[in-house]
Formats: structure tokens, sequence, C-alpha cells
């Protein structure tokens, strides 16, 4: 009897091994690592990095489950910011996707038929209307993240690049002849 209780206690001494040292780790494990991602990460809830929003991405790169090059619309400044949060090595946007730089989306307000198909779309809420009338984009809020574009049942949304500001203007880099 005290043999069959001491091989119990070796078994559950070795469950509970196994199971505090395996590989899938949650993200309760390192939650201030996982709330330092998401502030990086541009909180436009897109979906196109794979998972249902920006925290389920930063809880994923946070338990290695994610490469870090995989925000489209983040570009190339949210990839250097997570390169060194978390000490991943820099590399470009994942092949499989596109940069999102098409600008924001614009209603044409003559075709909108006020369906509200779009505004259910907009994972920020930067688009404004009323049931059967028309609406609008509030263009400071929109992402560019195209989710409005496809159940819009008329057409009405293009994307359109901003018009520059200060903000956004750069001075272009005269051509230098020396190097040419």
């Amino acid at each position: 009897m005290a043999i069959l209780t001491l091989i119990l206690l070796v078994v559950i001494l070795l469950l509970a091994v196994v199971y505090l040292d395996r590989e899938d780790h949650t993200a309760s494990d390192d939650p201030l690592l996982v709330d330092a991602i998401n502030r990086q990460l541009p909180q436009t809830q897109c979906g196109e990095c794979g998972y249902d929003g920006c925290r389920p991405y930063a809880e994923a790169i946070a338990n290695g489950c994610a490469d870090i090059n995989r925000c489209p619309p983040g570009g190339d400044i949210t990839i250097q910011s997570l390169s060194r949060l978390t000490g991943h090595t820099l590399k470009p946007l994942a092949g499989d996707l596109t940069p999102t730089s098409e600008g924001v989306a614009v209603i044409d307000e003559d075709l909108c038929i006020g369906c509200l198909k779009c505004i259910r779309a907009c994972p920020v809420d930067a688009i404004v209307g009323a049931p059967k009338l028309m609406h609008t984009v509030i263009e400071s809020e929109c992402t560019g993240c195209k989710l409005c574009l496809p159940p819009c049942p008329v057409d009405c949304i293009s994307m359109v690049k901003p018009p520059l500001n200060l903000r956004d203007w750069h001075w272009a880099k005269p051509a230098n002849p020396l190097l040419e």
C-alpha cells in the first residue's frame, strides 16, 4: 500500500511539472507586455493580421504565436516599435499582406441609401448617419482598413488619399547629380 501511494505521489508531481513547464503560455503570464504591445498597435481592429483585433494580436505576439510584421495599418513604424519593444528582429511587412496606404473612406452621398451596413462594419465608428439617410465618414477617425467596402450594396464608398497637411507633408529630397 505504501508503494502504491508513493507511485501515485510521483505521478502527480510529474504531471504538475509538465503542466507548469508547458510551451503554450497564456496572455496572463505577462499582462504588462501584452498591454505595452497593444499600445503600439493602431487600434483599427481590422483583422488584417489574422486575429480578431489588436488586443488578440498583441497577446499572440507576447506568447510567441505571431510575428511582429502582420499589421498593415501600422506599417513600418509599428513594426519598428514592436521590434524595439519585444527584441524581435526587424523585418518588412509579411509577404501575404499589402500595406494599407490607400487613404480614408469617402461616401458618395448622392448614391448612399442609408442601409447602415457600413456603420456596422466600421471597427472604429468613423462612419456616422441614420437609417434611410445619407452617411458620411469622419476623416480624422478613419483608419483606412477598408472593412466598410464589401458590405455596401450600392458601392458608394471609395478610398481616397486625404489632402496633405503640415503634419503629413515632407520636403522631397533633392537629387544629387554627383551620385548619378
